[in-house]
């Protein structure tokens, strides 16, 4: 049992080694570094859909892609990003004469825009006939280059083949008209070691066939250089007419213009002249001229007068610097009038680290403050995410324009690109010179949420709950206003059938007495009684009436009218009314000082029917935010057992919670009752006071102020 158990263990473990293999070499297989290759497009039956475009407007045609845009920068991708050591080749036209199209290879990472990509580019630049091989990442690194024997020329078919092997790179490029061909060879040290394939032009259309990739070795790199060096030669295949009319303006001189990248690696101790070919950028504050390898400021020119969009030949002393060259001393020769160049888009991280120095460039920022520090030149300050930068620009037709910048309006301008501390004063990385204002496009104004608007929002807020609490104010008013109307009605109604009918009663009762005779002494003092009934009825209905008809609290205050209603409840009697008030008088709210005055009326009733007091006093207190109500007297007193609180205590009670107000009574017997209310009061200044004086204004009364 053992035995076989064994056997079954390693049958088990065996059969996983296996599958653990197996799947091991499907995971190789499938991510091997040559899975794809070779390959081969299919332009011919009509299909691309393994490219990806960046930039660019790409089409079949005839069995082969074509880009019609003279964009700077536009790219066709496809294949792996683990395609390492392989070459790639194919067949390009150039469409133009100021740019060039080529091949790249082991890229990665690529977004729209010029050099945004990683990786290495090979390519047929025209304007100084040259082969180029170079690198980019994110902005153009470096490069060779070297002449192609009979110059580069539009509308003619050469074939490139570019070999990627570890970290070395070779290009070659064949005349298909003339046979003649050249090669290049660079090696890195720290290189991109795997990517994809595409397609790329600078600045000019180009077309593209036969595009293949093959995995590659170093055989295939030594025989590439060797067998196009036995092909180097003088080209001779005759130019038609066409194309020899083309070419007899290009050519300035018997020998060709050089690049003006290629400025940067001449001595600084070398002042013979050289010449460039370019187009013109900029001519105010400064000439810059620029072709497809960057851009030149040219010092003190001589010359015909030039406009952007002018071809030129210039001839000066050249001056490398850091990121860009300075031609001094240059003569000007004008080639022909055409298009101005479009504009390299970048971001402003990019254009700080000097890469597009002296290049025509675009790129967005948001305005910080503007500067006029002369009459018509205008400073912009700007601001893109973290990074800082200046526009200066001609204010041309006046400063309407500018004065209609916002602060915080985003921004995007179109000018030259310069590093010179000239300009940045060393307080930016670099400044953006701008022919004119009609390269400023406003894209958006100054964010909504800025601390002026936040502001406004508040106080509109604030006038709307102004005019919201007077409104409010105003209707509480008119609210107890109709109550104190109502009351008065009911007080017409109660004088006009109730106390009118108790003295008819009285009178009639009076009437039947004095008719009966003598005799009837039993009905006589019923009749006593009953008239004593009605007149002590009367009395009431006259007191409730009384408390229904208050005089207006508004006109005479709280205190008077609490005196008088004491007056006539005691009017006739030995009760003596002692009245007082302190602290500083205010404006009470008419729905307090009727509630205050509600309590009183109730407090001095109750001391007068029940108390039996010799003396009343009424104590009016004004306090900083409250206000005391205080009727005491020295009356027979009572003592709170819980069931002895009748019906007007816990109405007294309920008033002084509805305007939250403190209730108080303190009362032993032969000691007399305190009756105390404390209510609160609106600030000084506050919401309603203002809203009844902003009232009365509206209204034409005067009003004034208290302290």
């Amino acid at each position: 049992m053992k035995n076989l158990w064994a056997r079954k263990r390693w049958l088990l473990l065996g059969v996983t080694a296996v599958c653990i293999l197996c799947g091991l070499l499907v995971f190789g297989f499938i991510n091997r570094h040559s899975r794809g290759l070779p390959y081969k497009d299919s332009f011919a039956s009509g299909s691309a859909d393994e490219w990806d475009a960046f930039g660019g407007t790409w089409e079949l045609t005839d069995g082969a892609i074509r880009n019609d845009s003279d964009e700077r920068g536009a790219k066709l991708l496809t294949g792996s990003t683990r395609w390492e050591n392989y070459s790639l080749e194919a067949d390009v036209k150039l469409l133009g004469r100021d740019g060039d199209a080529g091949l790249v290879v082991r890229s990665s990472d690529e977004e729209a825009g010029v050099d945004s990509y990683s990786g290495y580019y090979a390519g047929l630049r025209n304007r100084d006939s040259a082969l180029v091989l170079g690198r980019a990442d994110h902005g153009w690194i470096g490069e060779q280059t070297v002449q192609v024997p009979g110059g580069v020329h539009p509308f003619r078919w050469y074939h490139l083949k570019l070999l990627a092997i570890d970290c070395d790179f070779a290009v070659s490029a064949t005349d298909l008209e003339s046979g003649a061909g050249v090669s290049q060879r660079m090696t890195e040290k720290d290189c991109v070691r795997a990517g994809r394939i595409g397609l790329r032009s600078y600045s000019s259309g180009g077309i593209w066939r036969s595009v293949r990739a093959a995995a590659a070795n170093r055989q295939d790199l030594a025989s590439l250089t060797g067998s196009v060096a036995a092909q180097v030669g003088p080209s001779t295949a005759p130019e038609d007419g066409a194309e020899r009319e083309k070419s007899s303006g290009d050519l300035a001189s018997a020998s060709f213009p050089q690049s003006i990248i290629g400025l940067r690696l001449l001595s600084a101790t070398d002042s013979r002249p050289v010449t460039v070919r370019g187009v013109v950028v900029l001519t105010k504050p400064a000439l810059y001229v620029e072709d497809s390898t960057g851009g030149v400021a040219v010092v003190d020119p001589k010359g015909p007068p030039l406009k952007v969009g002018d071809e030129v030949e210039v001839t000066g002393e050249p001056q490398p610097g850091n990121f860009s060259s300075v031609l001094r001393n240059a003569q000007i020769r004008l080639l022909w009038a055409r298009e101005p160049i479009p504009p390299v888009s970048v971001t402003a991280s990019q254009a700080a680290t000097g890469a597009f120095d002296a290049t025509f460039i675009e790129l967005e920022g948001r305005l910080a403050r503007i500067e006029t520090p002369t009459e018509n030149t205008a400073v912009l300050d700007l601001q893109a995410g973290q990074q800082s930068f200046s526009a200066i620009v001609n204010r041309g037709r006046g400063d309407l324009f500018i004065r209609r910048l916002k602060q915080d309006s985003l921004l995007r301008m179109r000018g030259v690109c310069v590093v010179d501390p000239e300009y940045t004063h060393n307080l930016t990385p670099f400044v953006l010179l701008l022919p004119s204002t009609d390269e400023v496009d406003v894209l958006a104004g100054p964010p909504w949420w800025t601390t002026g608007h936040l502001v406004a929002i508040i106080m509109t807020l604030l006038v709307f709950v102004l005019v919201a609490q007077v409104i409010h104010s105003r209707v509480a008013h008119w609210r107890l206003r109709a109550v104190l109307d109502e009351r008065e009605r009911l007080a017409h109604e109660m004088h006009d059938t109730i106390a009118q009918s108790f003295a008819g009663i009285g009178f009639q009762l009076q009437a039947i007495r004095n008719n009966l005779p003598d005799q009837v002494s039993s009905v006589h003092n019923q009749l006593d009684v009953a008239r004593d009934l009605v007149r002590h009825s009367h009395e009431e209905a006259r007191r409730s009436i009384a408390t229904l008809r208050p005089e207006s609290i508004e006109s005479v205050g709280l205190m008077s009218a609490l005196h008088s209603c004491a007056r006539r409840m005691v009017d006739g009697g030995s009760v003596r009314i002692h009245v007082s008030e302190s602290g500083d008088p205010r404006p009470i709210p008419i729905r307090i000082s009727d509630t205050l005055f509600r309590i009183g009326q109730e407090a001095i009733a109750n001391a007068v029917r029940h108390a039996r007091p010799t003396t009343l006093g009424i104590l009016l207190i004004y306090e900083k935010s409250v206000v005391r109500l205080m009727v005491e007297d020295d009356g027979i007193g009572f003592t709170d057992s819980g069931d002895t609180l009748g019906f007007g205590v816990r109405g007294m009670r309920k008033r002084a919670e509805a305007i939250s107000a403190t209730f108080q009574i303190v009362s032993s017997l032969g000691g007399g009752t305190r009756v105390q209310v404390r209510a609160p009061l609106p600030p000084r200044f506050a919401t309603r006071d203002w809203s009844l004086r902003i009232w009365h204004y509206l209204k034409g009364v005067p009003l004034k102020w208290t302290k």
